[in-house]
């Protein structure tokens, strides 16, 4: 049975992907390609400023994948796999709950667990570390970086899935809608801890020594020696719309992975209870 579930997680999985895909290959790439131009052209100012100083240009990184590669396969393929690796984590999470989350529908429990997933995997450490695209952030913190964002990522989880179990062991003294808000308040407490400790990028020891304390890694105005500006600083409304467009294409796979697993999970679950019919007896 769990095999099969987990089969039918992969699929749902997949096909999120997919769809999550073609929507950010509509709406979050051109925000993508646009962070690319920024970087470049900062690159190029900075460039003429060291020129203009004496000092030597910096070497330029050899191109492995074109951008049409990049932005159709490589990103087409990422979002698949990563699809279903979390339909799969998808599945195992729905066999895990079965039966030990009240009297839940196998559809009505698939929504709540890839509601879950969302929360958890995406939206809550998305709150404290959002997506950036290209030209945020320093080569010298991305392993500080990841490191955070695992962090929010682990904590987010665990911190829900005691939640549930909370949930669950105070429903029979206070009625499952009382418990469900004592549970929630507690998980949102705890994650609310976590980020108040965990620090903001831009307080990073690297960030703080080279650029002063700041709350981001978004790029400020470069400046030439006299104190004027020679290149803007990164769009706002390009990073606004990266994120939106992020949230988006992750609300959609979560959403898809619901929708599709919650009827075959339903099926195959129906067929395992329905009892074989009598052979009928052989007569001679």
């Amino acid at each position: 049975m769990e095999t099969r579930l987990i089969g039918r997680g992969i699929l749902a999985g997949a096909v999120g992907g997919l769809l999550a895909f073609l929507f950010a290959r509509v709406f979050a790439e051109p925000q993508i390609q646009a962070a690319i131009d920024y970087e470049s052209g900062r690159d190029a100012a900075q460039g003429a400023l060291d020129k203009a100083a004496g000092l030597g240009a910096a070497p330029e990184m050899p191109e492995i994948f074109s951008r049409t590669i990049q932005a159709n396969i490589g990103i087409g393929v990422g979002m698949i796999v990563f699809g279903t690796a979390m339909g799969a984590l998808f599945a195992v999470v729905y066999a895990i709950s079965l039966g030990r989350v009240g009297n839940v529908r196998p559809r009505a429990l698939a929504l709540l667990v890839a509601g879950a997933g969302f929360l958890a995997f995406y939206l809550v450490p998305f709150l404290k570390y959002p997506a950036n695209p290209p030209a945020i952030g320093h080569e010298e913190t991305i392993g500080t970086r990841s490191g955070l964002y695992l962090t929010m990522v682990l904590a987010s989880v665990v911190f829900l899935w005691l939640a549930v179990i909370a949930g669950q062991r105070l429903r029979p003294r206070f009625g499952t809608w009382n418990a469900t808000l004592l549970a929630g308040a507690g998980f949102a407490a705890a994650i609310g801890i976590v980020m108040a400790v965990l620090p903001a990028l831009g307080e990073l020891s690297y960030n703080v020594k080279e650029f002063g304390h700041r709350a981001t890694e978004t790029p400020l105005p470069l400046k030439d020696g006299n104190g004027t500006i020679v290149f803007p600083g990164f769009d706002a409304d390009v990073l606004a719309s990266f994120r939106l467009y992020s949230v988006g294409a992750q609300l959609i796979l979560w959403t898809a992975i619901g929708l599709i697993f919650a009827p075959l999970a339903d099926r195959l679950l129906t067929a395992a209870k329905t009892p074989a019919p009598a052979e009928a007896p052989v007569t001679v």
